[in-house]
């Protein structure tokens, strides 16, 4: 229960981060509120997609970090407008820099890992798993159970 609240407290603050300069307190409550919401969908959602993220770090940094930059579009009112004062061309600016952003971030992903699976590879075997990475990698025991 400490460790869910704690993570809905990191997935308010990731997605206001966005926006911290460009809305009044009220909007970024509301932002911080809706980005929670959200990055708790996307973590029960990866129990369904079945890939592994045990620290969370797509479903509240990732996720949380989209929703606050499109809801900067919507709630934007200091220094600029958003939808919600008529500027709907920022909500698009907003939607365009996540889409253009993700691609940008795929491709790199994507890159590294082909290099890295090229040259050192990208998983260790299973006999290292099963030894333990702590002694097959760094030649140390991290625990003497």
């Amino acid at each position: 229960m400490t460790l869910g609240f704690a993570t809905g407290i990191l997935a308010g603050l990731v997605g206001i981060t966005p926006a911290a300069g460009f809305v009044t307190p009220v909007a970024a409550i509301a932002i911080g509120a809706i980005a929670s919401f959200i990055c708790y969908q996307a973590v029960m959602f990866k129990n369904r997609l079945g890939y592994d993220d045990s620290l969370d770090a797509f479903g509240v940094h990732g996720v949380g970090g989209i929703v606050g930059a499109i809801l900067t579009g919507v709630y934007a009112s200091v220094g600029g407008e958003g939808l919600l004062l008529g500027n709907s061309a920022q909500l698009m600016i907003q939607l365009q820099g996540v889409v253009i952003t993700i691609v940008y971030a795929m491709a790199c992903t994507l890159l590294i890992g082909f290099v890295l699976h090229k040259t050192i590879g990208l998983k260790v075997s299973e006999s290292e798993e099963i030894i333990g990475l702590d002694k097959t990698q760094h030649g140390e025991a991290a625990y003497n159970i």
